[in-house]
């Protein structure tokens, strides 16, 4: 069975969350390896950092037993979807901001489309929520790289 397949023990959906994390921590620490613009190594390291805090957070529930204030974490966000209107590249050397930003909202939108499997597979189950709540978390993350976005890049001045 496949992870949307079946649902999980708290211990073993955080388990799967903090790995999540980690992964896009190092996925954000190699685009840092990679990218030579310095601006645009500034932005992912605040990505990674913002990782890491996430990673922290989750962390933090799995020795509590619990996730805090599901109820307020809860509240979904609209995105503006610039997943599917940015081309998702590889970056390079000489990426700059806007590749770096399209980078992480695809970055993003992964973690995002593995909790909305992880909440789908636990439907009815008590995990459920969690990987809800965490699948609005992440979904706050796109929304927040997208406002960047949409101010540096999308505005009319």
């Amino acid at each position: 069975m496949g992870e949307a397949e079946s649902c999980y023990t708290f211990e073993a959906a955080m388990e799967l969350a903090i790995k999540m994390e980690e992964e896009s921590f190092r996925h954000y620490l190699e685009a840092i390896r990679i990218v030579k613009n310095k601006n645009a190594r500034k932005i992912l390291r605040g990505f990674a950092l913002d990782e890491l805090e996430h990673k922290h957070s989750i962390e933090r529930a799995l020795l509590e037993g619990r996730m805090g204030d599901e109820q307020k974490m809860k509240r979904s966000v609209a995105t503006m979807g610039l997943d599917y209107v940015l081309a998702k590249k590889a970056l390079r050397p000489d990426s700059d901001v806007r590749e770096v930003m399209t980078y992480a909202i695809h970055l993003e939108k992964g973690a995002v489309d593995f909790y909305k499997r992880m909440s789908e597979g636990c439907k009815g189950a008590p995990m459920a929520g969690i990987f809800e709540t965490l699948l609005v978390d992440e979904t706050r993350h796109i929304q927040a790289i997208e406002d960047l976005y949409e101010a540096d890049f999308l505005t009319d001045n």
